[in-house]
């Protein structure tokens, strides 16, 4: 066996999981959303569009007064130092 493929192989052993960012996740992500997106006929596209902002604007204005100041707390906290 050549040295370099055994070296490979120790080296395999000791890696558990891949190792990405969140950052990286998002960007992956967010260039396969967007090549499906592209990939889609004209009126799915826009009835896509319109689920993509419609169903959290929906989820957000079904919560009651004090659900909502929760989440804005929660996200002040997360945004602070």
């Amino acid at each position: 066996m050549a040295p370099w493929v055994r070296a490979w192989k120790m080296d395999v052993r000791y890696i558990t999981e891949a190792v990405m960012s969140k950052r990286t996740r998002w960007v992956i992500g967010g260039v396969i959303a967007v090549v499906v997106f592209l990939l889609l006929p004209g009126w799915l596209k826009v009835l896509a569009l319109v689920a993509l902002v419609g169903i959290p604007t929906v989820g957000y204005l079904m919560l009651d007064p004090s659900q909502r100041r929760r989440l804005r707390e929660r996200r002040r906290r997360q945004l602070g130092p």
